[in-house]
């Protein structure tokens, strides 16, 4: 680092506040160029007492008419101003004698806040302020005053002192930042350089509309808004770029693989063997598959992936699959230990909820080598979980889990430089532009054709009000010897609460429906009691399963031909369409029933759309659309994607045009995508150090 771009150049700061700065992520003065406002206050006017309004942000000036001290439930200083167009009330809790000697009737004060509504009326609760002797001869700001991410130690007025140091050595071109975008671009976009960029942001004019700036909405951000598309981009194809510097085991199928498609009751689709031949393609080569396969609900991604573990085995390797749920990961386990055994193939289950003997023998055989292929939930990355030659890892449902999660995974079957190969699946279809953006390290396939004889699941959008019909719905299908799902859900996170409703949820509908045979699953019944219930459930011993949402994914039973989804407005349309895949798997005519308390405008869109159309695709635009791309990707979705100021959906526009800069700078100049990737995603660009 440059001693100009160093912190402790500025004034005010020493090792304390460096170790301050450091928890905001801000190590240079780059950085805190960087660390943009979160929002905006005008206090470059002040508005008359009497055209204030409760919840505004306001600077007012008046003349103090009276204070005093009032002893309630706690002590507090009150003063009363006015400026003869109306008053307002002051209110400190925590105060000096010497505050209250200054704020004395007659003298003159200029304060900032929110102003709220009491029982005395409009008031000001510990509002900044300035007193008639502070205020002589010093003018408002001339500029909007940004509010910027502090953390504890570190508050508004230190942090805008900083930032005006800084600001000031940007504006006297004694600080300079390098204009890494192409000067082309720049002229074709017509955006401001840098840092005109910046020192707008930071100072911004009074008569600019701050929503447009809080929304980055403003023209001046497109610069910023492009540079950091383009840094992440990078990250992730740099990530690309460095795992190609790696070697792989070559794998390629043989009799195994054939032996297995053979013994299927059912013929791959097209988009199968496209995406089977695509996976096979990647792993005869000497470096390390990175490949994502999207498919709906129902498209056979399982099966794939069991294909691609067979090639490891074939040649002396093991395949690990991790799914994020143990409902999830139990089916893949049974499924595949069936499978594999007409094979003579040792499948091995590990999760956090093996007893200790258990998992000892589940970590020897993978550690010896005697396990083939396991599958388990995050156990896998554990620290003591050792394999002996691990040449594939797939991940299902990738986007509940993190990048490092991911990374951490591979890291297990790391040999000097040689990598396993990787599958990363997912049944939540990421739209074109926003995979461009969260996916530039993998390579997509696409399984967009659905098995032949899968017909349409019917959905109905019912009130509340109607349960009783619903009921009695449940009933018939159960009487005709089909089976039904109920889904419970709640908004808050507590699976203990989730579990509580769905136990109400089956007590009652047990009174309702006294012939019908009902069960209940959820996630804190152990894992053996909740396989018993899944197994009785196939097996149709089990007309009825009440159940949260643990059966959103893999629960696959050919019977099951009607959903009722309680709640419904409180899940979002990827999870939606998750839970509807469950039924519509068997010939018969299925049905799924969102049943709804209260519709928001946005929870009446959402299950319209589910309404309209069965494509996971479409269902995904719709939901980018609606919801934002943090809905989609999932919430631990966050390695290399934490953006501060870029919006996928609004910004989605440009990223084509971001990805072919981003390969230009690639090819012709390694140095300025690697100044980029530092300026915009610190912390973040350790995941690309692979």
């Amino acid at each position: 680092m440059t001693e100009e771009n160093a912190l402790v150049s500025l004034r005010g700061v020493g090792p304390r506040m460096l170790e301050r700065l450091a928890k905001l992520n801000i190590f240079s003065l780059t950085d805190l160029l960087f660390h943009l406002p979160l929002r905006y206050q005008d206090r470059t006017r002040a508005r008359p007492l009497g055209s204030l309004r409760p919840g505004e942000e306001v600077l007012v000036e008046g003349r103090v008419d009276l204070s005093e001290i009032k002893f309630g439930r706690r002590r507090m200083l009150l003063c009363r101003i006015s400026d003869g167009t109306g008053s307002l009330l002051l209110r400190f809790f925590h105060f000096s004698n010497q505050q209250k000697a200054q704020l004395a009737p007659g003298v003159s004060i200029r304060c900032f806040s929110e102003v709220r509504r009491s029982p005395s009326g409009l008031e000001m609760v510990h509002p900044e302020y300035q007193l008639g002797a502070e205020l002589s001869g010093q003018d408002r700001p001339d500029s909007l005053t940004p509010v910027y991410p502090v953390t504890e130690g570190l508050h508004q007025i230190g942090m805008r002192k900083l930032m005006a140091q800084a600001v000031e050595r940007l504006q006297q071109n004694t600080f300079e930042l390098a204009e890494l975008l192409p000067a082309d671009l720049l002229d074709k976009k017509q955006m401001p350089s840098l840092r005109e960029a910046l020192l707008f942001i930071h100072q911004p004019p009074a008569d600019i509309e701050s929503g447009e700036l809080q929304d980055a909405r403003h023209p001046v951000y497109q610069h910023l808004i492009f540079e950091e598309l383009l840094a992440h981009y990078l990250s992730l194809r740099q990530l690309r770029h460095r795992m190609h510097a790696h070697t792989a085991p070559v794998l390629k199928s043989g009799a195994y693989a054939q032996q297995f498609i053979e013994s299927l009751p059912f013929t791959l689709t097209g988009a199968q063997q496209r995406v089977y031949q695509e996976i096979q393609n990647d792993m005869q080569q000497a470096c390390p598959m990175q490949r994502l396969v999207q498919g709906d609900v129902g498209s056979g991604k399982t099966v794939i992936a069991v294909l691609a573990a067979l090639a490891a085995v074939e040649q002396g390797y093991q395949a690990v699959i991790m799914a994020p749920t143990e409902i999830l990961a139990e089916q893949h386990f049974k499924n595949i230990e069936t499978w594999m055994k007409a094979l003579d193939i040792r499948v091995t289950w590990l999760s956090g909820k093996l007893k200790a003997s258990q998992r000892r023998e589940a970590l020897a055989a993978l550690a010896e080598g005697q396990c083939r292929i396991a599958v388990g939930t995050h156990a896998l990355f554990q620290t003591d979980v050792e394999f002996s030659r691990l040449g594939l890892v797939v991940v299902d449902e990738q986007h509940r889990f993190g990048v490092h999660q991911r990374l951490a995974l591979r890291e297990k079957g790391r040999q000097g430089n040689r990598y396993p190969h990787q599958l990363i699946m997912t049944a939540t279809p990421i739209p074109r532009t926003l995979s461009m953006a969260a996916y530039a390290d993998l390579d997509i396939s696409v399984i967009d054709e659905l098995p032949p004889g899968r017909k349409p699941v019917e959905t109905v959008v019912v009130p509340e009000s109607r349960r009783d019909e619903i009921v009695q719905r449940v009933h018939r299908a159960c009487q005709e010897g089909r089976q039904v799902y109920w889904v419970c859900t709640l908004i808050e996170e507590s699976e203990a609460l989730q579990c509580q409703a769905a136990e109400d949820t089956a007590e009652k509908l047990a009174a309702a429906l006294v012939d019908v045979k009902i069960a209940l699953v959820h996630g804190r019944m152990k894992p053996a009691e909740k396989e018993a219930v899944m197994q009785a459930f196939k097996q149709g011993e089990i007309d009825l399963l009440v159940a949260t949402t643990v059966i959103e994914v893999g629960v696959d039973v050919l019977n099951a031909s009607l959903m009722i989804i309680e709640n419904a407005e409180r899940l979002g349309l990827a999870q939606l369409h998750q839970l509807r895949g469950r039924v519509g798997r068997g010939d018969q005519a299925s049905a799924c029933v969102l049943m709804y308390k209260k519709l928001s405008q946005l929870a009446r869109e959402r299950l319209s759309v589910m309404r309209e159309t069965s494509d996971g695709f479409e269902i995904a635009r719709r939901d980018l659309a609606l919801r934002g791309p943090g809905e989609i990707l999932g919430t631990k979705q966050t390695g290399l994607l934490q953006l501060k100021i870029a919006d996928l959906q609004r910004d989605q526009l440009l990223l084509e045009e971001v990805a072919m800069v981003a390969d230009k700078l690639l090819e012709n100049d390694r140095a300025c995508a690697e100044a980029l990737i530092a300026r915009w995603t610190g912390a973040a660009s350790r995941f690309a150090d692979v």
